[in-house]
């Protein structure tokens, strides 16, 4: 059974607690089990990951690209978090080994501060989702299995 990656970077282990306000007062743990039952209803298993560190994010994106080119996974859909404004290694591993990527954040980065308005990852994502809170996690793995498809 072919897998997704969702793979999520600096400090959204802490959702829940962080600012409520702008993104939520569900947990990472939530969205893991959210993301369980879409991908379980689409007939794909799970692969879900944080870290707080980009290098170890460079890795798991390798890792998954390795698994497309076997036919063992169809994608990442990937929260960078902060990465995503400041990461020109991310955006290289993406394209690198074009894997099918889409680009998730839970708060609608455009309407927050400049910096934020700037991603490394959409040139290179097929496809980016903002604003939706956890439903973006579904809307990004469901947009994935969409690609896979065609």
């Amino acid at each position: 059974m072919q897998s997704v990656y969702v793979l999520n970077g600096p400090n959204l282990n802490l959702l829940g607690t962080r600012d409520p306000g702008t993104y939520g007062t569900q947990t990472l743990a939530d969205i893991e089990t959210l993301c369980a039952q879409v991908v379980d209803n689409l007939g794909f298993q799970l692969d879900f990951r944080q870290s707080n560190h980009e290098g170890e994010l460079l890795d798991w994106i390798h890792e998954a690209g390795r698994a497309v080119i076997s036919g063992d996974s169809i994608g990442v859909v990937l929260n960078a978090g902060a990465y995503t404004h400041t990461s020109v290694a991310l955006a290289d591993a993406i394209s690198g080994i074009s894997v099918p990527t889409i680009e998730v954040h839970i708060s609608n980065v455009h309407a927050r501060e400049t910096f934020r308005h700037h991603s490394y990852l959409s040139p290179v994502a097929a496809g980016v989702i903002v604003g939706l809170g956890a439903h973006g996690y579904e809307a990004g793995i469901r947009a994935l299995a969409h690609l896979a498809q065609s």
